[in-house]
């Protein structure tokens, strides 16, 4: 027989081992799975003239004098 704690050396390397392993593969699947979600290029810049007004729909008015806030959200 081997020294008495040997053999717990032994598991427990291979525990450690096989964590390291496993940490490993699942990074690599994380990073390929975040890629692949990525969508597809190519990625272009568009170009915008300051001076043009956006393309909204009027703000609502009410009958009163007042100040009326609009918010405009972009829904893809």
């Amino acid at each position: 027989m081997g020294v008495p704690g040997e053999r717990r050396r032994t598991v427990w390397r291979r525990v450690m081992i096989g964590w390291a392993l496993l940490v490993a593969v699942a990074g690599g699947l994380t990073l390929w799975m975040q890629d692949s979600t990525e969508p597809q290029g190519p990625y272009v810049w568009q170009r915008s003239d300051p001076d043009e007004p956006p393309d909204l729909p009027p703000c609502p008015t009410t009958g009163e004098a007042g100040a009326v806030a609009c918010a405009y959200v972009d829904v893809p």
